[in-house]
């Protein structure tokens, strides 16, 4: 994602929806991304964007542009996946799910890309189990490759709790991973 200059956030605040459109454009990726690998569902993900540039639009002055403009989006959005996590039954992955893991395990080609609906199967299966923190932490951590000091600003999770949330969500995926044959005891 760009930097969005403070001269957008400027003219966001005062209500030009152009330079909003700006923002959405550079910023709807990112969001797309971790809503996706949060919620596992294709269109509970679009509802999230939806629902994370409606908040980042009513709350555009509250942003301190002493921070990162793109930690303030993450953080409305992963407490919007959050929310929506709480909401929804957690539903495990089915066999299909577990069929396209198995195949994009298997592919040897590094340079296969992932599309939308792979990634979901891949994401339910692996993350199957995980509380919202834990599968929060996981993501942000190791799908969306962001640093400590990051997670921490987007979650309010102290870097212990980081640690520890990352320690379970990974000690969990292991597991799964064994007891679909994938990895050793």
């Amino acid at each position: 994602m760009q930097q969005i200059e403070s001269d957008i956030i400027r003219r966001c605040r005062e209500g030009d929806r152009g330079a909003f459109r700006y923002v959405v454009q550079n910023c709807q990726g990112m969001v797309y991304s971790l809503s996706l690998k949060m919620l596992a569902d294709v269109e509970e993900a679009k509802d999230a964007v939806q629902d994370t540039f409606i908040k980042v639009w009513q709350n555009i002055d509250s942003y301190d542009d002493r921070y990162s403009f793109s930690t303030w989006v993450y953080t409305i959005a992963s407490r919007i996946c959050l929310d929506r996590l709480r909401k929804v039954k957690p539903i495990g992955p089915a066999d299909a799910d577990e069929r396209v893991f198995e195949i994009i395990a298997d592919d040897t080609d590094p340079e296969r890309r992932l599309e939308s609906s792979e990634w979901v199967s891949v994401i339910k299966v692996l993350a199957d189990g995980l509380g919202g923190k834990q599968k929060l932490v996981f993501t942000l951590s190791q799908l969306e490759g962001l640093e400590t000091a990051q997670i921490t600003e987007i979650t309010g999770l102290d870097a212990e709790q980081i640690k520890s949330n990352l320690y379970a969500a990974k000690k969990n995926i292991r597991e799964r991973l064994i007891k679909m044959g994938y990895g050793k005891d």
